[in-house]
């Protein structure tokens, strides 16, 4: 929906000012306790922590927010402030509130980290009164245990365990959410977006674990802060480094090693360092092993991937912090002299953290991002070399204001310029080609958004927001129009800082949660979101050559809405937790392309693209172990994924190539003595919707496939166990050594990862069925170490 832009910011700017003067007047008789939640041993601040403090006077709490930062406000008086984070010592401090007052809290997670391992999927720890439908939050602790291929611990292969989230393919570490195709997931590396997630064409994702602090995953009920994509938001956190002293983390692996070093910036002897930093490398040496083939052209094949992640952040003064963080990494991928390609991402972030007052809190982002690859075919004088990228310069704003204890507003802008080069082909000499370069893509994604969470009584709690985007596509350009038979019926030249075209969104957000009781909740949420930027590829997953395109006069924003209702219950003191989602989703502006279409190096691609709509809808079931020598996760996810296009299977809707029926997981750990960790996992899903051949001709002696309805196939059904265990020679708080052995596929299941069709070799007019398998009892042993 488009919407006039003036008229709609008089008005809502107008409500928010309102609303805020509104909850200023209520909260003159009281005052506020605010400050940051912190780790004791090193200086990280606790993102999600819980302060809550309790007096005669009345009680209220918060959750910290995604900088450590908690504001409470209470009328004045003497109460007891307890601050809580999962896997850490819970800290009950006495106060006596009579004016405004700043309390910063240090928890210790000294024997709790040692005693078992903790799974946690929400951001607060009580999953009944946090107003927040499908989200779940991964802990990196739970990562490290977990067995995946060649030992490499994952985050995306771990989130493909979640209910609601669909694994890419075998070893693949793309990902679907809710229907959605794998480019309408935003991916967050501390702020900046991660065009392309995967190293070596999917089997590892460019995030090194070791760097990470925290990650969120929102499949529904997506904050209004975030925008840009349709089906989720995955929001991962750098950590920040210690600020106490220096460690060092190392591991070495089967396929890659890894190495991190930690330590505070400035004086550190007898109090936390000001500030503090993080260096956290990565490389494979897969390419090293080909150099003892035989085969000449394998031996000079390259095989590799490394990246880097560093972060720094400093105290200015009690106010304000600044923080800057960058990840690059680059894959080589190539045989011989006749094919390379190399791809990778870039990404930085500077911010700036204000507490203005204890009630206001800001921070402000610039960011870069840049995504790029490079094919190579052939060399010497006859190479032809194929060049595409997305840049991005993204400038934030974020506001939080904690009215009171009932009240909290979240509001802010921001603004992107993508650069984007779809495609430029330099050839040599003797290639027999002519270089080609496409016209660069310019635009200017803006946003603007306001929310409001307000806890009507003590069972229930609203949330609703308001988020309007405008995409503006910008000269210098050429732009067409296309007639029926994909002719161009005209041709439009824009110079710099014209504007071609806008799209104006407004994307409203509403949650609602009712507590029945201490134990359980009934939640609700709706969203719209809109989406830009779209990829086209010819594969189930993201490829490293697939090609970003922006909204322009021919192609239009995708939009997306989403209904989902769920049942939280926990049991046993929270031992154990128990959800059942279920969600409803309709899409408008799907992009596929026709037969035959060339997406890469074709100035008209648009013309060769069609449009369509979509629906998805499903169940989740979700039953959680949180706590004692046995933890884990079961999750069951029933759902059904459609799109509908008029030039596909004569406009009928047909089955999404990432639809699946079932999917399961179950995911354990198990302490055996102080020492011995084992875990395991189990996966079972449908097979994915596909086109086969159904029969075939002859014409002038060749043989002419006929094929089934676009996706009216299955594969053969995938499932899977894997197993590892950890062995700690040595595992204190701030020393470890361990062993994990693990092996992938524990029961040797063929799993096809493709199925080719070839004639029979004895009878050319019969066809037979080729699969093809991937991986087989894949054994990995990694070593690492803390100190």
């Amino acid at each position: 929906m488009s919407v006039p832009l003036k008229p709609f910011f008089t008005r809502s700017t107008l409500l928010l000012l309102l609303c805020l003067l509104a909850q200023c007047a209520t909260a003159q008789t009281k005052v506020t306790i605010s400050g940051t939640i912190k780790d004791a041993r090193n200086g990280e601040s606790l993102l999600g922590a819980t302060a809550f403090a309790k007096g005669e006077a009345g009680s209220a709490g918060a959750a910290a927010n995604a900088y450590g930062f908690y504001s409470i406000t209470l009328p004045p008086g003497s109460y007891t402030l307890t601050a809580q984070f999962v896997g850490y010592t819970q800290k009950s401090l006495p106060v006596t509130l009579q004016a405004n007052q700043t309390l910063d809290i240090e928890l210790s997670d000294e024997g709790i980290a040692l005693q078992e391992v903790q799974v946690k999927a929400d951001r607060e720890e009580d999953p009944i009164t946090r107003n927040q439908i499908g989200a779940e939050k991964l802990n990196i602790q739970t990562i490290s245990t977990i067995p995946v291929l060649f030992g490499e611990k994952d985050i995306l292969k771990t989130i493909q365990l979640l209910p609601g989230v669909k694994s890419a393919g075998e070893g693949n570490s793309g990902f679907f959410v809710r229907g959605g195709a794998a480019d309408q997931n935003l991916i967050l590396l501390d702020e900046a977006t991660v065009y392309n997630a995967s190293h070596l064409l999917g089997f590892f994702s460019v995030f090194n674990s070791d760097a990470l602090k925290d990650a969120t995953l929102y499949k529904g009920g997506i904050p209004a802060e975030y925008g840009g994509r349709l089906s989720s938001v995955l929001d991962i956190k750098m950590k920040e480094g210690n600020n106490r002293k220096f460690g060092v983390t190392a591991g070495i692996g089967v396929i890659a090693s890894r190495l991190t070093v930690e330590g505070p910036l400035g004086p550190h002897k007898s109090q936390p360092a000001r500030g503090s930093f993080i260096v956290s490398g990565r490389r494979t040496y897969a390419d090293l092993l080909l150099k003892g083939v035989q085969d000449s052209t394998v031996n000079q094949s390259k095989l590799f991937f490394y990246d880097l992640n560093a972060k720094a952040n400093y105290k200015l003064n009690d106010k304000n912090w600044l923080y800057a963080s960058g990840y690059f990494g680059t894959d080589v991928l190539g045989v011989g002299n006749l094919f390379g390609i190399e791809w990778g991402n870039a990404t930085a972030t500077l911010r700036w953290n204000h507490v203005f007052n204890n009630k206001l809190f800001l921070n402000s982002s610039l960011i870069y991002s840049n995504y790029r690859y490079q094919i190579g075919l052939g060399g010497g004088n006859a190479k032809v070399t194929i060049d595409s990228r997305i840049k991005d310069w993204n400038l934030k704003e974020d506001f939080e204001y904690y009215a009171n204890d009932r009240s909290t507003f979240r509001f802010g802008v921001n603004a992107i310029h993508h650069t984007i080069q779809p495609g430029a082909a330099t050839t040599g000499t003797e290639s027999g080609f002519n270089p080609v370069s496409l016209t660069e893509k310019y635009a200017l994604e803006s946003a603007i958004y306001g929310a409001h969470e307000y806890r009507v009584s003590e069972q229930f709690t609203v949330k609703y927001g308001l988020r309007v985007s405008a995409f503006t596509t910008l000269g210098p350009g050429t732009y067409f129009d296309f007639n029926t038979d994909r002719s161009i019926a005209r041709t439009y030249q824009y110079t710099s800082g014209q504007f071609v075209n806008t799209y104006v969104n407004a994307q409203p957000r509403l949650a609602l949660n009712y507590v029945v009781n201490p134990q359980s909740s009934v939640k609700f949420a709706y969203e719209r979101n809109a989406q830009n930027l779209h990829l086209l590829s010819n594969s189930t997953a993201s490829n490293p050559t697939d090609l970003w395109i922006p909204s322009s006069n021919n192609v239009k924003p995708e939009l997306a809405d989403q209904l989902s209702v769920g049942y939280f219950r926990t049991i046993g003191e929270n031992q154990f937790q128990f959800s059942a989602e279920t969600y409803y989703k309709q899409l408008q502006n799907q992009i596929d392309y026709r037969n035959g279409a060339e997406i890469r190096v074709n100035e008209q691609v648009e013309a060769d693209l069609i449009y369509g709509k979509g629906r998805a809808y499903g169940l989740e079931l979700s039953l959680k172990k949180n706590a004692g020598r046995f933890t884990g996760w079961i999750s069951y996810t029933l759902s059904r994924t459609e799109r509908q296009f008029d030039a596909v299977n004569r406009g009928e809707w047909f089955a999404a190539r990432q639809d699946r029926t079932h999917d399961i997981a179950l995911v354990g750990t198990y302490k055996l003595s102080d020492k011995l960790l084992l875990a395991g996992n189990f996966i079972y899903y449908t097979g994915n919707a596909v086109t086969f051949p159904v029969g075939k001709y002859f014409l002038n002696g060749q043989a002419i496939s006929l094929y089934s309805d676009r996706n009216s196939q299955r594969m053969p059904a995938y499932h899977r166990l894997d197993l590892s265990l950890t062995w700690y020679r040595r595992r204190t708080a701030d020393t470890e050594r361990s062993w994990n052995f693990s092996v992938y596929n524990a029961y040797g299941r063929e799993n096809p990862y493709t199925i080719s069709f070839r004639a029979n070799a004895d009878d050319p007019t019969r066809t037979e069925a080729v699969q093809t398998t991937l991986f087989r009892w894949v054994p990995s042993v990694t070593y690492n170490i803390k100190f």
